[in-house]
């Protein structure tokens, strides 16, 4: 049978494209998380919140290098396989490296941002630190919303899955068979 590379003989317990998967969303939900705590914390004019968006654009930031790494590694061990859109890996990796800046600064900044406020815990947080937060928060949501969005079209836009019918010559347990009508 032709060589799958998720078939469950040749299976380790971890494989790029699946610790990619498994941590890809740590910085998509910690950036969303501190624009959206952040814009509470512009609003209400509480210390705790702002703090609270320091921290997870913290994460975001201790989470990119990871996720760009894995990244990188799955595109090297799917090598352009033909179930996935030409092209569709490169665009994501493109905006991938540039998640990778822009949430790597962004979370510098925050972490700073938090140490420093921590640090004093009588003084009021900084303009410009809030200012710094709540921009790079922004920057990050919009970079890694839109990096996501074409991580999605890895798979979701596959040629394979436009097929109505799987293809022929799949080996058995690759294409789920249609169930029977007779079964209800």
């Amino acid at each position: 049978s032709p060589d799958f590379p998720y078939r469950r003989e040749k299976a380790t317990m971890m494989t790029w494209p699946y610790a990619h998967l498994l941590i890809n969303h740590f910085p998509v939900v910690l950036s969303i998380s501190a624009l959206a705590v952040a814009i509470l914390a512009l609003l209400l004019g509480r210390r705790g919140l702002w703090l609270t968006a320091m921290g997870a654009l913290t994460g975001a930031g201790v989470f990119i290098y990871p996720v760009f790494l894995t990244g990188n590694e799955a595109d090297h061990a799917l090598n352009d396989p033909w179930y996935i859109h030409p092209g569709t890996i490169e665009a994501h990796d493109k905006f991938a490296t540039i998640a990778l800046w822009v949430i790597l600064i962004a979370g510098v900044f925050a972490a700073y941002a938090w140490w420093r406020s921590l640090k004093r815990p009588a003084d009021l947080i900084p303009g410009w630190l809030r200012a710094g937060v709540f921009v790079g928060a922004l920057a990050a949501v919009v970079i890694v919303a839109y990096t996501a969005y074409l991580g999605g079209k890895i798979i979701h836009e596959a040629p394979i899955l436009q097929l109505k019918d799987p293809p022929a010559g799949l080996p058995p347990g690759v294409a789920a068979p249609k169930p029977d009508p007779a079964d209800g």
